[in-house]
């Protein structure tokens, strides 16, 4: 399946074309190829590990895993390309690409997966995990305290781990001296209030993703909460081969160190409020007997 992994990876590669930056981009922890093979093995397992997991077959299976793959390896990924490197590294003709050049994993080699490890019968067998359901006011509201809960993450994580590198700032155009963290922030509130409006959106979308996986899960909610947050946190390993979208080395680092942390994290938190419905305060911390 490693194999098969790299010639579709490939396929979706090509979709950037010669679009990418030409400038030369720091060596990264390791080198394009033996890093590239890291990342495919990675990616293969965890691929594997969501598929032998799930309660679904079929196509319900690999429609519900492209999704959650898309989600989390490409689309909530980009969007934050979008926003900061749009500017810096990532031409307008390019970024519509990096969104196409992620199509290529979930919609060929996730149904061939789902075919390779034998649950592609079109009938469900019989489950040892009692069905997921949430009442949509309940969802609603665990969706609100998501968001908030991801943009305290993301904004702690960012700075206390990204952004205390002072390549960083410089690379995002805020060369010197660190800002002391309530300073910071409260003016990002007031200068770009859109990225705080953006991070509540991609705390939604995050839980968007994982609903897939917390609903078909077969295996207990810790089970599920660690490949929610392998999930959200792999994509982000990324950062160990050069990227001309990032090419100074330090910058890739701390971005993976952060974002890795973060996301696991977060994962984790997400299918804790999420694997079933809950009925008071109280019950969110209490083990209910099924």
């Amino acid at each position: 399946m490693v194999i098969l992994y790299f010639p579709i990876w490939i396929i979706g590669a090509m979709a950037v074309g010669d679009l990418m930056p030409q400038g030369q981009s720091e060596p990264g922890l390791l080198s394009q190829e033996v890093g590239t093979l890291v990342l495919a093995v990675i990616n293969t397992l965890l691929i594997v590990a969501l598929i032998v997991t799930s309660r679904w077959r079929g196509w319900r299976l690999a429609l519900a895993l492209a999704f959650a793959y898309y989600g989390s390896f490409t689309f909530i990924t980009q969007i934050e390309t979008w926003y900061f490197l749009s500017e810096i590294t990532v031409s307008p003709e390019l970024l519509p690409r990096l969104f196409i050049m992620g199509l290529s994993i979930p919609l060929i080699f996730i149904p061939l997966a789902v075919l390779i490890c034998k649950k592609w019968k079109k009938k469900d067998v019989g489950t040892a995990r009692p069905k997921w359901k949430m009442p949509f006011m309940q969802l609603f509201l665990k969706l609100a305290v998501i968001a908030v809960v991801y943009l305290v993450i993301y904004w702690v994580a960012g700075y206390y781990i990204a952004w205390q590198n002072p390549e960083l700032r410089a690379f995002y155009g805020s060369p010197g001296e660190i800002e002391p963290f309530f300073a910071h922030t409260l003016g990002t509130i007031r200068n770009t209030p859109g990225l705080i409006l953006l991070q509540l959106v991609r705390g939604v979308l995050f839980a968007l993703i994982a609903l897939p996986i917390i609903a078909g899960s077969n295996v207990k909610p810790w089970a599920t909460a660690l490949l929610v947050g392998f999930l959200f946190a792999i994509p982000h390993l990324g950062h160990i081969v050069p990227n001309p979208l990032m090419p100074i080395a330090s910058v890739r680092l701390s971005h993976m160190i952060e974002t890795f942390t973060s996301t696991f994290l977060f994962g984790l938190i997400i299918v804790w409020l999420l694997h079933r419905q809950h009925s008071s305060f109280r019950d969110l911390f209490c083990k209910r007997k099924i």
